[in-house]
């Protein structure tokens, strides 16, 4: 069944989110810090844990959103 143009676009735009752990995580500055720490983690280390978590759910998230 062919996909329409609305419909890949669609997809493409769903397939963007995946892009977001790649945004969050590659610039360092923005969580290279101590604090505020999570019960005793410091807050470098709990933020990458955070998006491990967070990209598994948007990868299930997208999958049953663009598959046929």
């Amino acid at each position: 069944m062919p996909t329409s143009q609305s419909t890949s676009g669609a997809r493409k735009a769903w397939m963007a989110l995946l892009l977001l752990p790649f945004i969050f995580s590659l610039y360092a500055p923005s969580y290279n810090t101590l604090s505020p720490s999570f019960i005793g983690i410091p807050f470098f280390y709990w933020y990458q844990m955070l998006w491990i978590v967070l990209s598994g759910l948007i990868t299930v998230v997208v999958y049953f959103l663009v598959k046929e």
